[in-house]
């Protein structure tokens, strides 16, 4: 038995390491310093330099943006930046990020726009939205503009056009997550009723450069798809919009009819959009790619045989994954030598009604979906963890879940029936008493999920650290 619990106790220790080693390499603080680097002359962007710009030419640096790892790449650009380039070149700014983020600044200021935990648009996300909107129509063509943008961006950016009330978005975000709809099909809809996504930041803008840094939370990385796309052309359509509220029923739901009739308008009153301003440069400075790849390293450094993959394409639904994770679990361990396999990606929840519905997660509903799987044929020598890299899983306080031999037998003891908790999307209340959910608080990030799949935990080799 102890043997056992020492060989639990090895393969949690691992999996948590090597997730952490994955969030350690896209912490955004860090990402903005490699791709920015400053003189009292010039800045750089860039890793290696894809863009120069003579500061001596630059009256003024405004600074706006938005998203779940803003304070971070705030933290880092101010680090970046020489006092006295901040002091010759008036540096300012306004960052949406939620309240659990806002960290003391010197120069940008930092707004909390939403609730921790609350993924969608708020009053208080307006006004600092009118806010950047302001900045960026002030700005001279002697200004730099410099747009942070990660994930959770679309929800801390709401801008509504008219005839679009704060109460229409905030429905629509709704229905469509609840309906299982992915983060592009989402983001289609949020840019159509939008003054400032899809392109609109970019449209609003009059200093002379835009550059946009931004972590990726989409997989692939669409840039007109992460944070809708505020510094992006826009290439969807009101049509497109339309087609995605159809596909999920959303006149049959309730949704608002002004929401149908101004997507309509749009269609019949499709007028020429006045182009972009100024010159502009968009950098992906991190991505689920970039953690994927440095939890695997950590990986290979403790001894085991790795597997590494990053999709590339929206996922299908948590619980379908999680099955298939427990599947190669049960491939992996019927090898001796110790394996990890690591994933990344972003798979979506459909949700139970309201009145039955607990309180979960898209990676702890992965977990709970693989336990079940493995209820009753889990090897001692397995442990299967997920968890999101901005520390939020769903509107809860852990980043996300795991699941070993250990974590079975004591949810038995309970008596707990997972696919009770799966089918009400209950994940929360399954593994909070047990002891396996994975809490980090708020990260300052976001590049989508990363899950861990470790069997025949080892001892590290020696000289590995």
């Amino acid at each position: 038995m102890a043997d056992r619990d020492n060989v639990n106790q090895l393969a949690r220790e691992h999996a948590i390491e090597i997730w952490m080693a994955g969030l350690k390499a896209v912490q955004a603080d860090t990402l903005v310093q490699r791709w920015v680097r400053a003189t009292q002359d010039r800045l750089e962007f860039g890793d290696p330099t894809e863009l120069t710009l003579d500061l001596g030419s630059v009256r003024k640096i405004v600074v706006v943006g938005a998203g779940k790892a803003g304070s971070g790449m705030v933290a880092g650009l101010e680090k970046v930046i020489p006092e006295q380039v901040a002091r010759d070149k008036q540096l300012t700014g306004w960052v949406n990020v939620p309240k659990d983020c806002v960290q003391p600044t010197r120069w940008i200021h930092l707004h909390g726009a939403r609730p921790a935990g609350c993924n969608e648009p708020t009053p208080e996300a307006v006004y600092g939205t009118e806010q950047i909107l302001e900045l960026v129509q002030d700005a001279e063509p002697s200004d730099l503009c410099i747009c942070l943008l990660s994930g959770g961006g679309s929800a801390l950016l709401p801008a509504p056009i008219a005839g679009i009330t704060l109460e229409d978005k905030q429905a629509v975000t709704r229905f469509l997550s609840a309906a299982g709809a992915n983060i592009t099909e989402l983001n289609t809809v949020r840019k159509q009723l939008s003054r400032i996504k899809g392109g609109g930041l970019l449209r609003y803008c009059r200093a002379g450069w835009l550059v946009s840094l931004i972590i990726s939370d989409v997989l692939g990385d669409p840039l007109d798809v992460i944070a809708s796309g505020p510094t992006v052309p826009d290439t969807s359509t009101p049509e497109d919009a339309l087609e995605t509220l159809n596909k999920y029923g959303g006149r049959e739901a309730g949704l608002p009819q002004e929401i149908f009739r101004v997507l309509e308008r749009k269609m019949v009153n499709r007028g020429e959009r006045v182009g972009p301003q100024c010159q502009f440069f968009n950098f992906v400075i991190g991505n689920n790619r970039t953690a994927v790849d440095a939890a695997a390293a950590r990986a290979r450094e403790l001894g085991y045989q790795v597997e590494a993959e990053s999709a590339r394409e929206p996922e299908g639904f948590a619980e379908d994954i999680g099955r298939e994770l427990a599947k190669t679990a049960l491939q992996m361990v019927a090898s001796p030598d110790p394996r990890c396999r690591i994933s990344g990606g972003e798979p979506v929840v459909r949700l139970a009604p309201p009145e039955i519905r607990g309180l979960g997660g898209r990676n702890q509903q992965l977990v709970l979906a693989a336990a079940e799987f493995l209820w009753e044929t889990m090897p001692p020598e397995v442990v299967i963890l997920s968890a999101g890299t901005d520390g939020e899983d769903g509107p809860t306080d852990a980043a996300g879940a795991f699941v070993d031999r250990a974590v079975i037998e004591q949810a038995k003891e309970l008596g707990f029936s997972p696919s009770d908790f799966v089918s009400r999307n209950d994940a929360y209340h399954f593994f909070e008493p047990l002891g396996s959910l994975l809490r980090t608080g708020p990260t300052h990030t976001n590049v989508c999920d990363v899950r861990i799949v470790l069997t025949h935990p080892c001892q590290p080799p020696q000289g590995a650290h």
